[in-house]
């Protein structure tokens, strides 16, 4: 099995920063991909950033230039580094990764990591 667990959210004000971590473990024979999805209240789940192993960068619109992928292989963990935050970014923040476990590639997915930015 393979667990993401993600960390680093909180409560920020508008202007500040902070860095999410997604570390990946357990049967874990490669990664193809790791991405960063939001969910605010009453909205639907959508895209932020994603990576792949080849080093492609894909940002949402609404993020570029503020938000920063990135990933340490040798940790099986990606990051994302946001600046300049603002409220409609407070959502819950979530890893997958696409994963080969030995059988098959899948995707997974961590539980969440609360971010609330204040005006």
């Amino acid at each position: 099995q393979v667990q993401l667990v993600e960390s680093g959210g909180g409560l920020v004000q508008a202007g500040g920063s902070l860095r999410l971590s997604c570390a990946a473990s357990g049967k874990i024979f490669n990664i193809n991909a790791m991405a960063w999805y939001r969910q605010a209240p009453g909205k639907q789940r959508e895209l932020v950033a994603s990576i792949t192993s080849g080093g492609s960068i894909n940002y949402a619109d609404f993020v570029k230039g503020r938000f920063t992928i990135s990933t340490d292989n040798a940790k099986n963990t990606a990051y994302l580094q946001m600046n300049s935050l603002k409220p409609e970014d407070t959502a819950v923040y979530s890893c997958n990764a696409n994963v080969f476990n030995g059988r098959r590639w899948e995707n997974y997915w961590g539980q969440g990591t609360q971010v609330t930015v204040s005006s």
